[in-house]
């Protein structure tokens, strides 16, 4: 890895060292909010701007230069991975992704197919490519994936829920599919992100979005064997140099339970108290936790909120400031620029 690269404050955070300041990206940080991103998606459908390597690694760099972040985070989707092995995504106008064939039986879960990332998700390769050649030489960028969870929960639903019935009933119902479907998601995740690691990313993040919905019983018997595996798995791919951020959103009673899954930093939402979350899991690094909405507001409130939370961590080393969850559409872009130079300023050593 690059020298530059291997002491940028993004870095740094990510191994609990000091960092000349604290580091911030955050997440949707390219998105609908902006400007930028509509020029270049255009008239483009969603699945295909995923899929589109030049498309895709413009929104990227567009984001990290705009707003002057710490770090790049490609510009993907959870789902596409989905697709090769034989889901049939589509994202409709005002409902979001929706599969056709949701698995609903051990059939359809036998009948998924491995995933071959070089093959069916090659477009990602090369948009890190992309990416990678566009960035400042100490701007990292950063892969992603969703964790089995959460790609689990989409895949039997067959789309957004609010009670993940069908998803519950398979767990509870026939847990011998479920450990089927998710050691396959295991294998998928592993090589999709091996090969984002390949290509030239030098983080990478899971997102539990989903997993909220779990009690910390079920989490430690349905959800944290796959995600210590896979990151065991992340860690023989990447080494000590790729370090592996874990995002989970609402439930706290959790986070003590994703830490001991093995990432390196502790992704938190706005639901947990940052600090007194980092000592009571030990935490080498965290990273978090503003609520996106307040940056919806004014700035003065969006500046107080900013310094309540710099204050509250004191400079302590291994912090990544992050939103504790992404951007929405109808945030000021504004707001977003000041906020990344606030915290440049303020934490500036």
């Amino acid at each position: 890895m690059d020298q530059r690269l291997h002491d940028s404050a993004f870095l740094r955070a990510c191994r609990g060292e000091p960092a000349p300041h604290t580091p911030i990206w955050l997440n949707r940080q390219a998105g609908r909010y902006m400007p930028e991103y509509h020029q270049v998606k255009g008239k483009t459908p969603s699945l295909a701007f995923f899929k589109n390597p030049d498309l895709a690694a413009q929104a990227t760099l567009d984001a990290q230069r705009i707003l002057g972040v710490d770090a790049a985070i490609l510009f993907a989707d959870l789902l596409p991975i989905l697709e090769p092995m034989g889901l049939d995504l589509d994202y409709v106008e005002g409902v979001g992704p929706v599969f056709a064939n949701p698995l609903r039986s051990s059939a359809a879960i036998e009948a998924l197919r491995p995933l071959v990332a070089e093959e069916g998700t090659g477009y990602i390769a090369d948009t890190v490519r992309n990416c990678r050649a566009g960035l400042p030489a100490d701007i990292p960028l950063i892969g992603f994936a969703g964790a089995p969870f959460t790609l689990a929960s989409y895949a039997v639903e067959g789309r957004g829920s609010r009670n993940y019935i069908e998803v519950k009933k398979l767990m509870y119902g026939d847990p011998a599919s479920w450990d089927r479907l998710m050691n396959k998601l295991v294998d998928a995740v592993a090589d999709y992100l091996g090969l984002q690691i390949r290509a030239g990313v030098q983080a990478v993040q899971l997102f539990d979005s989903w997993v909220g919905c779990l009690s910390p019983a079920d989490y430690v018997r349905y959800a944290q064997p796959y995600t210590r595996n896979l990151i065991a798995r992340l860690h023989e791919q990447g080494g000590a140099a790729v370090p592996v951020i874990h995002f989970g959103t609402g439930n706290p009673a959790l986070n003590g339970l994703m830490h001991a899954a093995g990432g390196d930093v502790l992704a938190l939402d706005w639901r947990s108290p940052l600090v007194a979350t980092w000592d009571a899991v030990g935490a080498k690094a965290v990273q978090g936790n503003m609520d996106p909405i307040i940056l919806c507001a004014d700035w003065t409130a969006v500046e107080s909120q900013t310094r309540a939370l710099l204050e509250e961590v004191n400079g302590r080393p291994g912090h990544i400031f992050n939103l504790g969850h992404g951007i929405v559409p109808e945030t000021p872009v504004d707001n977003v620029k000041r906020l990344v130079e606030l915290v440049h300023e303020a934490t500036r050593r």
